[in-house]
């Protein structure tokens, strides 16, 4: 017979080490699986195809004879997005992976998961028209999804730095549906200021030394402003929490 337990043990408390938003966690199963599928499964021919089709050319929009009938018609439109789920080694899809957990996290718990991905698309698209206006003529793909997590980020500083927000009243009630301060506060906010400052800092680098080593090829320091700038931009336009007056 089954006695029942004298002092049962109370619940545990403790978050998990991994509480990522689904849509968050989707993502980043997505952009592994994608890179794997490329690596382990499609033959050389056949991944570039993949790349002829779906990451970003510049010189495909301003010269798509160059491209008649080596990719799909529609890639110089779709492109523009797609290329944010091809990455150009492992470690260069590990990091967007960990800067889209820690960044995307709080901007998919606030927006919900539509609004998300959305503003995460247009970060792509922005970071896409950048690189294009800055090098039309580049016949070198772009792929990664850096310039979709950088709207993600200057998504989140709108809101993260608060107080009571994310950063500092984790857990509490309401910690992501503070209002967030406009634009012209955010600017002025030495929490944010100096987050920019080191984020710019380090696309500066990685566009002087294409990447410091961390990832094969070059870095499109273009996207990721183009990204960040259109998300620091448009967050009011996504945000569901009313405007602090």
């Amino acid at each position: 017979m089954n006695a029942p337990f004298p002092n049962p043990p109370p619940p545990s408390t403790r978050e998990p080490v991994l509480n990522l938003p689904a849509v968050v966690g989707g993502l980043i199963a997505l952009l592994l699986a994608i890179h794997a599928l490329r690596i382990y499964v499609l033959s050389g021919d056949a991944d570039m195809q993949a790349i002829l089709d779906f990451a970003f050319i510049p010189i495909r929009e301003v010269q798509p004879e160059i491209f008649a009938g080596m990719a799909q018609p529609g890639a110089r439109i779709w492109s523009f997005a797609t290329y944010a789920f091809l990455h150009g080694d492992w470690m260069h899809v590990a990091i967007n992976c960990v800067w889209l957990a820690a960044f995307g996290s709080p901007l998919a718990r606030r927006f919900g998961a539509v609004r998300f991905l959305v503003f995460s698309a247009i970060g792509a698209i922005a970071g896409a028209a950048l690189h294009l206006a800055v090098y039309p003529n580049s016949l070198v793909p772009m792929v990664g999804a850096s310039a979709a997590v950088s709207a993600q980020m200057a998504g989140a500083a709108r809101f993260v730095f608060q107080t009571g927000g994310p950063l500092w009243g984790r857990g509490a009630p309401g910690a992501y549906s503070r209002p967030a301060a406009p634009l012209t506060a955010v600017v002025r906010d030495r929490r944010v200021l100096a987050f920019l400052g080191v984020w710019f800092g380090i696309n500066i680098i990685f566009g002087l030394t294409g990447g410091a080593g961390l990832a094969e090829g070059g870095v499109a320091w273009d996207a990721h402003i183009g990204g960040f700038v259109a998300g620091l931009l448009l967050f009011r336009l996504f945000d569901p929490v009313p405007a602090d007056r």
